[in-house]
């Protein structure tokens, strides 16, 4: 039987991360290369999971 691997705690909820995505692009005026580029990739996961997570509850 497969078991669910254990929560890594509490997400945070998707409109605080896009606020932290938005503040990125402003700050870089749009341009995202090497570790900007990463750090957006890492914070875009995030959004998408945040945003499952909230449609799930809602559900």
């Amino acid at each position: 039987m497969p078991t669910t691997p254990p929560s890594e705690g509490a997400a945070r909820p998707a409109a605080a991360v896009d606020a932290e995505i938005r503040a990125l692009l402003l700050a870089t005026g749009g341009w995202l290369w090497g570790p900007t580029r990463e750090r957006y990739e890492r914070l875009r996961d995030e959004w998408v999971q945040a945003v499952r997570e909230e449609m799930a509850t809602a559900a």
